[in-house]
């Protein structure tokens, strides 16, 4: 399951995303990880989330996000909650490669059933209409 988390910057996205990284660690049986663009969560996710940044991994696009999300999968079985911020960012703000992204991560989440729930800042009314079933 892939739920987005889409508003302009400054509209609560990201700290909406920290009380659900909270709640998933309270009620998850598995491993909850967290993947965001640089270091800004750090001191905001519980240390029992694996906090995982993508420039250190020079996770640059739509396409190494995917594979790196299912590398992660591939190797531990046992991820329950997957978190990924500013996911459209990481994306270089490509949109038709975010909706492809998003689209594959679905398929994923539904054959490994893993939660994934993803924030990008982009105005609603901009976000294309295959996307907002997600939301």
């Amino acid at each position: 399951m892939v739920k987005l988390i889409i508003g302009v910057k400054g509209t609560g996205k990201t700290k909406a995303l920290i009380e659900m990284v909270h709640t998933a660690l309270e009620h998850s049986k598995g491993k909850v990880v967290c993947i965001e663009k640089s270091n800004k969560l750090r001191y905001d996710i519980n240390y029992r989330c694996r906090l995982v940044e993508a420039d250190e991994y020079m996770v640059d696009d739509a396409q190494s996000l995917y594979g790196f999300v299912a590398g992660m999968i591939a190797s531990d079985h046992d991820i329950t909650d997957l978190f990924i911020d500013s996911a459209l960012k990481i994306a270089n703000e490509d949109m038709p490669a975010f909706e492809k992204l998003v689209k594959e991560l679905d398929v994923l989440s539904a054959k490994y059933t893993f939660n994934c729930i993803i924030t990008a800042s982009c105005a609603v009314e901009a976000c294309p209409d295959s996307l907002k079933s997600y939301t």
